[in-house]
Protein backbone atom coordinates (compact mmCIF):
# COMPACT_ATOMS: atom_id res chain seq x y z
CA UNK A 1 0.00 0.00 0.00
CA UNK A 2 1.44 3.45 -0.93
CA UNK A 3 1.77 6.08 2.05
CA UNK A 4 0.03 9.68 1.74
CA UNK A 5 2.04 12.23 0.52
CA UNK A 6 0.84 14.69 3.01
CA UNK A 7 3.00 17.78 0.72
CA UNK A 8 -0.15 16.51 -1.87
CA UNK A 9 -2.76 18.95 0.19
CA UNK A 10 -0.70 22.35 -0.20
CA UNK A 11 -0.20 20.90 -4.40
CA UNK A 12 -4.02 20.75 -4.12
CA UNK A 13 -4.74 24.12 -2.54
CA UNK A 14 -2.29 25.44 -4.91
CA UNK A 15 -3.60 24.33 -7.83
CA UNK A 16 -7.08 24.87 -7.27
CA UNK A 17 -6.39 28.85 -6.57
CA UNK A 18 -4.49 28.50 -9.88
CA UNK A 19 -0.87 29.27 -8.36
CA UNK A 20 2.13 29.43 -10.65
CA UNK A 21 3.90 26.38 -10.35
CA UNK A 22 7.10 26.40 -8.70
CA UNK A 23 10.01 24.17 -7.37
CA UNK A 24 7.82 22.57 -4.60
CA UNK A 25 5.75 20.99 -7.22
CA UNK A 26 8.51 18.99 -8.66
CA UNK A 27 10.05 18.22 -5.45
CA UNK A 28 5.99 16.59 -4.64
CA UNK A 29 6.18 14.90 -8.03
CA UNK A 30 9.46 12.99 -6.41
CA UNK A 31 7.55 12.46 -3.43
CA UNK A 32 4.93 10.73 -4.84
CA UNK A 33 7.59 8.52 -7.10
CA UNK A 34 9.13 7.39 -3.39
CA UNK A 35 5.77 6.89 -2.14
CA UNK A 36 4.70 4.43 -4.85
CA UNK A 37 2.76 6.56 -7.25
CA UNK A 38 3.42 5.59 -10.54
CA UNK A 39 2.20 7.99 -13.90
CA UNK A 40 4.21 8.93 -16.93
CA UNK A 41 3.20 12.56 -16.41
CA UNK A 42 4.08 12.52 -12.97
CA UNK A 43 7.73 11.34 -13.89
CA UNK A 44 7.77 13.82 -16.63
CA UNK A 45 6.60 16.65 -14.14
CA UNK A 46 9.11 15.25 -11.65
CA UNK A 47 12.54 15.45 -14.69
CA UNK A 48 11.24 19.42 -15.01
CA UNK A 49 13.78 21.66 -15.14
CA UNK A 50 13.68 25.68 -15.05
CA UNK A 51 12.72 27.63 -17.07
CA UNK A 52 9.01 26.63 -15.97
CA UNK A 53 6.72 26.89 -18.69
CA UNK A 54 3.44 27.95 -16.55
CA UNK A 55 1.43 27.15 -19.64
CA UNK A 56 2.83 23.71 -20.67
CA UNK A 57 3.19 22.77 -16.59
CA UNK A 58 -0.71 23.70 -16.35
CA UNK A 59 -1.77 21.42 -18.76
CA UNK A 60 0.79 18.69 -17.27
CA UNK A 61 -0.34 19.33 -14.01
CA UNK A 62 -3.86 18.15 -15.19
CA UNK A 63 -2.94 14.90 -16.56
CA UNK A 64 -0.99 14.59 -13.61
CA UNK A 65 -4.06 15.43 -10.94
CA UNK A 66 -6.03 12.90 -13.66
CA UNK A 67 -4.06 10.09 -13.62
CA UNK A 68 -3.92 10.07 -9.95
CA UNK A 69 -7.26 10.69 -9.49
CA UNK A 70 -6.51 13.72 -7.33
CA UNK A 71 -9.89 16.02 -7.30
CA UNK A 72 -9.25 20.07 -6.46
CA UNK A 73 -12.89 21.12 -8.27
CA UNK A 74 -14.09 22.40 -4.95
CA UNK A 75 -12.06 25.45 -3.72
CA UNK A 76 -13.73 25.33 -0.29
CA UNK A 77 -12.84 21.55 0.83
CA UNK A 78 -9.40 21.69 -0.70
CA UNK A 79 -8.61 24.65 1.20
CA UNK A 80 -10.10 23.37 4.14
CA UNK A 81 -8.23 20.18 3.99
CA UNK A 82 -4.73 22.24 3.26
CA UNK A 83 -5.70 24.09 6.91
CA UNK A 84 -6.44 20.70 8.38
CA UNK A 85 -3.57 19.53 7.60
CA UNK A 86 -1.55 22.47 8.89
CA UNK A 87 -3.23 22.39 12.00
CA UNK A 88 -3.05 18.67 13.14
CA UNK A 89 0.76 18.28 11.50
CA UNK A 90 1.87 21.62 13.70
CA UNK A 91 -0.07 21.64 16.74
CA UNK A 92 2.63 20.59 18.85
CA UNK A 93 5.57 22.57 16.88
CA UNK A 94 5.57 25.95 18.66
CA UNK A 95 8.60 26.15 16.52
CA UNK A 96 6.83 26.21 13.59
CA UNK A 97 3.93 28.38 14.60
CA UNK A 98 5.17 31.38 12.87
CA UNK A 99 5.79 30.07 9.28
CA UNK A 100 2.51 28.17 9.95
CA UNK A 101 0.72 31.35 10.76
CA UNK A 102 2.30 33.52 8.13
CA UNK A 103 0.57 30.89 5.72
CA UNK A 104 -2.57 30.84 7.27
CA UNK A 105 -2.21 34.88 7.06
CA UNK A 106 -1.82 34.36 3.28
CA UNK A 107 -4.84 32.60 3.10
CA UNK A 108 -6.94 35.47 4.83
CA UNK A 109 -5.78 37.57 1.59
CA UNK A 110 -5.94 34.82 -0.32
CA UNK A 111 -10.19 35.05 0.42
CA UNK A 112 -10.32 38.97 0.47
CA UNK A 113 -9.86 38.73 4.72
CA UNK A 114 -12.92 36.03 4.96
CA UNK A 115 -13.88 36.10 8.26
CA UNK A 116 -13.35 32.29 9.10
CA UNK A 117 -9.64 32.85 8.69
CA UNK A 118 -9.17 36.34 11.04
CA UNK A 119 -8.61 34.68 13.56
CA UNK A 120 -5.49 33.27 12.63
CA UNK A 121 -4.23 35.87 11.01
CA UNK A 122 -4.85 38.01 13.87
CA UNK A 123 -2.52 34.84 15.68
CA UNK A 124 0.12 35.73 13.16
CA UNK A 125 0.31 39.45 13.43
CA UNK A 126 0.34 39.38 17.32
CA UNK A 127 2.97 36.30 17.58
CA UNK A 128 5.16 38.49 14.93
CA UNK A 129 4.86 41.57 17.11
CA UNK A 130 5.82 39.92 20.23
CA UNK A 131 9.14 38.32 18.27
CA UNK A 132 9.92 42.20 18.05
CA UNK A 133 8.47 44.19 20.79
CA UNK A 134 6.96 43.21 24.26
CA UNK A 135 3.36 44.46 23.30
CA UNK A 136 0.83 43.57 20.37
CA UNK A 137 -2.51 44.89 20.34
CA UNK A 138 -3.72 42.24 17.80
CA UNK A 139 -5.14 39.12 20.46
CA UNK A 140 -6.30 40.33 24.07
CA UNK A 141 -4.11 38.82 26.38
CA UNK A 142 -1.16 37.83 24.41
CA UNK A 143 2.31 38.20 25.80
CA UNK A 144 5.76 36.42 25.38
CA UNK A 145 5.00 34.24 27.97
CA UNK A 146 1.59 32.40 26.81
CA UNK A 147 1.50 33.38 22.71
CA UNK A 148 2.34 29.60 22.11
CA UNK A 149 -0.36 28.06 23.99
CA UNK A 150 -2.52 30.34 22.98
CA UNK A 151 -1.97 29.66 19.49
CA UNK A 152 -1.85 25.98 20.45
CA UNK A 153 -5.57 26.32 22.27
CA UNK A 154 -6.64 28.14 18.95
CA UNK A 155 -4.95 25.46 16.77
CA UNK A 156 -6.78 22.63 19.05
CA UNK A 157 -10.23 24.67 18.83
CA UNK A 158 -9.87 25.53 14.29
CA UNK A 159 -9.01 21.46 14.34
CA UNK A 160 -12.31 20.59 16.62
CA UNK A 161 -14.80 22.71 14.46
CA UNK A 162 -13.39 20.64 11.36
CA UNK A 163 -13.85 17.62 12.89
CA UNK A 164 -17.71 18.34 13.59
CA UNK A 165 -18.31 19.92 10.31
CA UNK A 166 -16.41 16.69 8.86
Amino acid sequence: MREPVLSTYKILKEKAFNSDITESWIDWAIEMMEAGYESINLYELAGTTRPYNQFELKELTNKVFKDLNLDYSDKTKTLKNYVYFLLTSNIDKPEKYDKVLREFRDIYYELDMDSEYQDLALLYWAKDDLLYADYQHYWEGANRENIDAIIKEQFELFKRRFDTEA
